[in-house]
């Protein structure tokens, strides 16, 4: 089926400081403790402190109430993530869980994932999170037998293909895999943006559109996410007597 292209104008706006915090302040969640708060200023001033030259690859701050009404939708009992830098989006990943669920969470870096451990302790939820060091093209092997209900990938660009293929077929049926960074601050459409990473998530969008084990759409939220469902499978006809 051709697709039908609608020319929208007028739909978009500067998403400001202001605005920013005008969303924040009315993203109610009756998960979110003083702990939970806390917690997160903590990690947001202390990625900034710390790792100033590396600060942005943190979550958006707009982006972790979505996570967590992601998790708590699909009443989420196993979330994988691959990428977890500082530790925002698994904290906030972890607050929407069912009870008895955990976050996998995979990462390269100790230094890193040292504040996310401590800001996962500081809002209570550390049993909660099981943090895996390594390259996760090698950590995700080892995932439990039992279905993905919901993961989170913001990661090295590159390698955003073959994690996806490795997490889909984990995914239950209506699971949801989450991917961040998917409009590269609107690298993606500028022709003369031909940088490694601008061609890799422009590689990664085209192929997870075209997956036809998951519905896909992109949400302008933070630095874009790209959201993909498991697909169910197709009911089995019902068998009929012919005698």
């Amino acid at each position: 089926m051709a697709r039908l292209e609608v020319v929208m104008a007028g739909k978009g706006f500067e998403f400001t400081d202001e605005l920013r915090s005008y969303v924040m302040d009315h993203s109610a969640l009756a998960s979110e403790t003083d702990a939970l708060a806390a917690a997160k200023a903590w990690m947001i001033e202390r990625t900034h402190e710390a790792l100033a030259d590396v600060s942005g690859m943190q979550i958006a701050p707009e982006q972790g109430p979505l996570l967590t009404m992601l998790a708590q939708t699909l009443d989420a009992r196993l979330i994988v993530e691959v990428g977890t830098f500082t530790g925002l989006s698994a904290l906030c990943l972890a607050e929407g869980l069912a009870d008895g669920g955990r976050v996998l969470c995979h990462d390269r870096s100790e230094e890193w994932t040292a504040v996310a451990r401590e800001g996962w302790r500081l809002a209570g939820l550390n049993d909660r999170i099981e943090l895996r060091l390594g390259p996760a093209a090698t950590t995700l092997g080892d995932l439990p037998d039992e279905p993905i209900d919901l993961a989170f990938i913001d990661a090295d660009k590159g390698g955003y293909i073959g994690y996806h293929d490795m997490i889909v077929p984990r995914l239950r049926a209506g699971g949801l895999l989450v991917v961040d960074n998917v409009l590269w601050s609107g690298r993606v459409v500028d022709p003369s943006a031909d940088d490694g990473n601008t061609r890799a998530i422009r590689a990664y969008n085209d192929y997870a559109a075209a997956d036809e084990r998951v519905d896909v759409t992109i949400v302008n939220v933070g630095d874009g996410l790209l959201l993909a469902r498991k697909r169910k499978p197709p009911a089995r006809p019902a068998l009929v007597r012919t005698w």
